[in-house]
């Protein structure tokens, strides 16, 4: 299936690794070009030489920088000459409940989290402009399951990231007839450095697997796959949406 990917350019962050880095691979896989930024430059250069430097370019920067954004935009500009959407991914808030994580790091959380992701969508929807009738362009935004089933002992996730949907599909509706889509993306238990670290030893991803009715954890190239597709052309009537890729964990429709 051609996914109208060539040529297209998009901007991705947190991807240097893990869910990013994966659909960076299945863009540029498709003959997509990215801009992929993440925290520190050996693992931002590393993801692009992997990628491949006539597909990718990267940029070391952390989202809660009103400056990134900025960065991020020019460089797919100057780099690849067009912008044509962006994946707006960011770690995951450190481990706490609700009343035992201090203010303190819901404030650093939410200026990363929440504002940094609301401040890049905005300007990449400034940059992109209107879309020509039978264009497209796309924004994807990388949250969790959490946003529909709180997950135990992640305080932050639970209150910032149902707060970000939201905020998504208010987005899509008001960008729908500038022919620009927002979609979300709900991931489950998939394989990442993250992942890996909350749930510890190999007994704990067996008991993870077991309540996953696909009964084994997802790997990021299965995440990265359709977060390409969300992003490219062949989903052209696709906007304002939710999409769990999680195995089926989430039990509601």
């Amino acid at each position: 299936m051609d996914l109208g990917l060539r040529d297209r350019v998009y901007v991705l962050t947190g991807a240097s690794r893990g869910l990013g880095f994966a659909t960076a691979e299945a863009l540029v896989r498709d003959g997509a070009r990215v801009v992929v930024s993440g925290r520190t430059a050996d693992t931002v250069d590393a993801a692009v030489a992997a990628l491949g430097e006539d597909h990718a370019a990267g940029i070391t920067g952390d989202l809660g920088d009103p400056g990134t954004g900025p960065r991020l935009v020019a460089a797919a500009q100057e780099r690849f000459g067009r912008l044509d959407g962006a994946l707006i991914s960011v770690g995951g808030p450190p481990r706490g409940t609700a009343t035992g994580t201090g203010e303190d790091a819901w404030v650093a959380a939410f200026h990363t989290i929440f504002l940094g992701t609301v401040r890049l969508a905005r300007l990449v929807a400034e940059t992109i402009g209107s879309v020509p009738a039978g264009g497209d362009a796309a924004i994807g935004v990388v949250l969790s399951t959490s946003v529909r089933v709180p997950l135990g002992g992640l305080a932050i996730s639970n209150g910032l990231r149902p707060g970000l949907a939201g905020f998504a599909k208010d987005l899509a509706t008001e960008l729908g007839p500038r022919g620009i889509r927002v979609v979300s993306l709900l991931p489950g238990r998939l394989l990442t450095d993250r992942n890996l670290e909350l749930l510890g030893s190999p007994a704990a991803q067996a008991e993870a697997a077991a309540v996953i009715p696909l009964r084994r954890l997802g790997d990021p190239a299965e995440f990265g796959r359709v977060a390409a597709f969300l992003l490219s052309p062949a989903a052209s009537y696709l906007t304002g949406v939710a999409v769990p890729v999680d195995g089926g964990v989430i039990s509601a429709f």
